[in-house]
C-alpha cells in the first residue's frame, strides 16, 4: 500500500525522472537515504516500471498523429494473437489498444504527414492478419497531452 510520501515520490518522479536522490529527498522531505531505499522499493515492487526519455515527435519529423480502429473478421484467439504479434512489430505504432465497442482495436500511429501514413497504411497496417474494416482519424492539434497517471 501506498502512504503519502510514496505518493510524492511518485509525482515527482514522473514530472521530472532525471533529478537526484538529493533533489528528490528535498522536495519529498525525507533523508536521502530513506528517499532513495523507499525508491528501490518502489521499483521493486512494480510501482516504477521504467525510467524513459520523451522525445519531441516535432523534432524527429512525425508530428502526425494518426488514431486507427480496426475490426477483425473474427475474435478466435489465434486472430487475436496473429494480430497482435503483427502489431507489435510496425515501429509506427506506438500505441495498440483491445478495445470493448464498435472497434476490436485502437492504434496511435505517428507519421511524416498523410504521405507516410499512407505508405505505413499499404506497407503494414493493410497487411495485418485477419482485419476486416479500418478506419483512421487524424489528429489536426494536441490539446492536452501526459504521461503522469494520477497517484
Amino acid at each position: 500500500m501506498l502512504d503519502s510520501i510514496d505518493q510524492k515520490l511518485l509525482v515527482a518522479l514522473q514530472r521530472q525522472g532525471r533529478m537526484s536522490n538529493a533533489e528528490l529527498s528535498e522536495q519529498v522531505n525525507l533523508s536521502p537515504s530513506a528517499c532513495h531505499r523507499r525508491v528501490q522499493r518502489l521499483e521493486a515492487e512494480g510501482y516504477i516500471r521504467d525510467y524513459v526519455a520523451l522525445l519531441d515527435a516535432r523534432k524527429l519529423g512525425v508530428p502526425t498523429t494518426v488514431f486507427v480502429e480496426i475490426t477483425l473478421q473474427g475474435q478466435a484467439d489465434e486472430v487475436l494473437d496473429a494480430f497482435e504479434k503483427s502489431v507489435a512489430r510496425i515501429p509506427d505504432v506506438l500505441e495498440c489498444h483491445l478495445m470493448a465497442g464498435t472497434a476490436d482495436y485502437l492504434l496511435k500511429v505517428v507519421a511524416e504527414d498523410t504521405e507516410d501514413f499512407a505508405r505505413i497504411h499499404r506497407q503494414h497496417l493493410a497487411r495485418l492478419p485477419g482485419v476486416g474494416q479500418m478506419q483512421s482519424s487524424f489528429a489536426l492539434r494536441t490539446v492536452f497531452k501526459t504521461t503522469a497517471l494520477p497517484v
